[in-house]
């Protein structure tokens, strides 16, 4: 029987989901989503509005394997293949602490992250086209790409597809409101230091 971890060995951490709720045919109910991640191990999980957002606490070796076993447990209960990236509650929190269109002070409103699975190399970086989508902006810091999209989200040509096809990863965005109510739910789980 494996061992209960203790709070020293246990971190918060953010998973965010891909795809899902957006139709009929990509339906994952937050209860039973919930559940696949406390049987991957994980505590004090919680979920955040219905596309795909769980906070959790977990060992290192549990959330280092995280993602992979979690789009299993997906794929096998609910027959959807669903790309899962996560970030601890440090990252986040840089994430936050670090988006250079709020230090301009632009609407919140047209602020989102995109949450790359891994980081891409300089010239996958540099292969995104600055004049896609004209009237956006974007900065890639690290795992992270940060957008400005003052014509909104619905009408930008940085979408999922285009970036991973040249950032050879897996791509999952999120607005600020969500990414800051995410850290906030992050930062007040007890049960981890």
């Amino acid at each position: 029987m494996a061992s209960r971890p203790t709070a020293k060995n246990v971190g918060r951490h953010v998973a965010l989901l891909r795809g899902i709720n957006l139709g009929p045919t990509r339906s994952l109910p937050m209860k039973a989503l919930a559940e696949l991640c406390t049987a991957a191990g994980c505590r004090e999980v919680q979920t955040y509005i219905q596309s795909g957002n769980v906070v959790f606490s977990a060992s290192a070796t549990v959330a280092a394997r995280f993602p992979d076993t979690l789009a299993a447990a997906i794929l096998r209960k609910f027959k959807m293949e669903v790309p899962v990236v996560t970030r601890t509650a440090e990252e986040l929190a840089e994430v936050v602490g670090h988006n250079p269109f709020q230090k301009k002070g632009i609407d919140p409103d047209w602020l989102h992250v995109v949450f790359l699975a891994r980081a891409p190399t300089p010239g996958q970086v540099a292969s995104l086209d600055p004049a896609r989508s004209p009237g956006d902006e974007f900065v890639v810091v690290g795992r992270d790409i940060y957008l400005h999209l003052p014509n909104g989200m619905a009408r930008t040509k940085l979408t999922n597809q285009y970036l991973d096809s040249r950032l050879k990863t897996v791509s999952t965005v999120r607005n600020w409101r969500t990414v800051r109510k995410l850290l906030e739910m992050a930062e007040s789980m007890e049960g981890a230091d």
